[in-house]
């Protein structure tokens, strides 16, 4: 089974967190919601209270196939300050893992030096946070094992394109028929 791991931190965008879970899991992928605080309960920047599957003092990022940060303030700079995660990130996408963020969250990887000459894009506005990367206005672009995607707009898209790229082939275009979405 395809493991995945999204970080929830204080002030997380919901959509963008809550659509790439309920469609991964709908995919038949595991997606384990990581609370960063070790809270058993993370606040989205909209007050929504998301129970977490599991605590960041739990797990070793190497269980997983792909790491997910979902954007959102101040989501995005707990995320950022978090010195676990941002050295888990760092050793799982230099021995070669999946990488993804959404919205403002893509500037993690750009503060980690992740996207150095890497094609990336982020929520409007915010370009100067990818460091080193070739900017795009793409809803979601993919380049190597990094995803990036631009906001809450883009959610399903994004969550779509993480299925295309762990998936069977083609199951980005069945999930996308499953849920009416057209492509």
């Amino acid at each position: 089974m395809v493991e995945t791991a999204i970080f929830l931190a204080e002030g997380f965008e919901e959509v963008e967190a809550l659509t790439v879970v309920d469609l991964l899991r709908r995919a038949g992928f595991s997606c384990r919601m990581i609370s960063i605080d070790d809270a058993e309960t993370v606040t989205g920047s909209h007050g929504i209270e998301v129970r977490a599957d599991e605590r960041l003092s739990d797990i070793h990022f190497d269980m997983f196939d792909m790491l997910i940060l979902p954007g959102g303030m101040p989501g995005t700079k707990h995320l950022a300050a978090c010195r676990v995660l941002t050295d888990g990130l760092r050793e799982f996408y230099r021995d070669g893992g999946y990488i993804s963020a959404i919205c403002a969250a893509p500037t993690v990887f750009g503060s980690l030096g992740l996207l150095e000459g890497k094609r990336a894009c982020c929520y409007p506005g915010m370009e100067d946070g990818l460091k080193g990367a070739v900017v795009t206005q793409d809803e979601v672009t993919k380049d190597g094992n990094i995803i990036t995607s631009r906001g809450l707009g883009t959610a399903i898209p994004f969550a779509l394109k993480i299925i295309e790229a762990l998936g069977d082939p083609d199951a980005d275009v069945e999930m996308a028929k499953k849920i009416v979405y057209r492509q």
